[in-house]
């Protein structure tokens, strides 16, 4: 076995996605990793990524970038707070105003 092995979940599949979230200023978010976006507005937007969904709230957001291949998505915008959703909740929109306010 050789050492490029030991950093894949299967030989078939290749190396498994890393997931970083670069911040920059409360301003810019780079993050990576990102499987889907599954819905997004100017104050809300809701990321799955490797690790499990990520919401990312704030004020004007705007998708800069989306590389699909890549699973790069940068944000820019007044961040308010980043939070991860376990599996076991809700997903909705819904959720999320109810938990902000």
């Amino acid at each position: 076995m050789n050492r490029h092995d030991e950093f894949s979940t299967n030989a078939n599949k290749g190396p498994v996605q890393e997931h970083d979230v670069i911040m920059r200023g409360r301003r810019l978010l780079d993050i990576t990793g990102v499987k889907q976006v599954e819905s997004f507005d100017n104050e809300e937007f809701l990321l799955e990524t490797v690790m499990g969904f990520l919401a990312i709230r704030g004020q004007n957001l705007q998708m800069k970038n989306l590389d699909v291949e890549k699973g790069v998505v940068s944000i820019k915008g007044r961040i308010f707070d980043l939070v991860y959703v376990d599996d076991h909740q809700e997903k909705a929109k819904g959720f999320f105003s109810k938990l902000f306010k």
